[in-house]
């Protein structure tokens, strides 16, 4: 699995390998994010992801992200609908919201 996110004008892809079925590529997708995230931050940060899940909330699909900055003791968690039936796209963007408040440690 890769991820690529664009920041500042350039490309970051990060890649997870492992088995693509229902109930591992949300694992996989995050953490290929998370790798992406660690390659724009030039390694400055150690990312691992605790948890991931999909979860019905009242009548939508969301995705959850528990990540740790582990070089920082610090643990935050993030969410994103799930829309037009696409849970990978909903994984990436609930780990970005995890680390939203965060991004200034990508400047350092």
């Amino acid at each position: 699995m890769t991820v690529t996110l664009s920041w500042e004008d350039e490309e970051f892809s990060g890649q997870a390998v492992g088995g693509t079925g229902d109930s591992t590529l949300p694992r996989l997708v995050g953490e290929a994010t998370l790798h992406a995230i660690e390659k724009v931050a030039h390694d400055a940060i150690t990312l691992d992801l605790s948890a991931v899940a999909t979860q019905e909330l009242g009548d939508v699909r969301i995705a959850l992200a528990q990540v740790d900055i582990t070089n920082l003791s610090e643990r935050f968690v993030g969410s994103a609908v799930i829309r037009d039936d696409d849970p990978s796209l909903a994984t990436v963007r609930a780990v970005l919201d995890a680390l939203n408040r965060r991004i200034s440690l990508l400047d350092s």
